[in-house]
């Protein structure tokens, strides 16, 4: 439930770099700055949630795409922090440079993939899916109440 929020942010902030660029307003340059820190920090709180789930789910562990999902999108939110530090060296509704698009693009190219692998794990193998199967070995069991 709280994936969509960093998506959207880090998203949105690709949109807005665009817009500012295409209107020369400061309103979406300032936007951009304030969507990629909401999804850095939403981010971060999807991420905790989803550690729990591949750690402790082996079959998360187990589908190449819940490696893709896992690595992926620690590197969705390191694009976005180092697209967010450039934006902290420069005065506040400064137009986007191109190496602050290209990381808006890079971060939501990472996403879409991510996002792609998250959705394999969730509907199509059933990962974290009550009712679908058991999720934990009998050691994870003991661990795992």
């Amino acid at each position: 439930m709280l994936i969509p929020y960093p998506i959207t942010f880090l998203t949105a902030a690709l949109a807005t770099d665009v817009a500012a660029r295409a209107t020369e307003d400061p309103f979406w340059s300032r936007t951009s700055r304030w969507m990629l820190g909401a999804g850095i920090v939403t981010g971060l709180v999807a991420g905790a949630v989803g550690a729990i789930d591949y750690f402790t789910i082996r079959r998360a562990r187990e589908k190449s795409v819940g490696k893709l999902h896992a690595y992926g999108n620690p590197l969705a939110l390191g694009l976005a922090a180092a697209n967010l530090a450039l934006r902290q060296k420069r005065q506040t509704g400064a137009m986007p440079s191109a190496a602050e698009i290209g990381l808006s693009t890079a971060t939501a190219a990472v996403l879409g993939v991510t996002g792609w692998a998250g959705a394999e794990l969730s509907y199509r193998h059933m990962v974290g899916v009550a009712g679908h199967g058991d999720q934990h070995t009998e050691e994870e069991k003991r661990y795992v109440p």
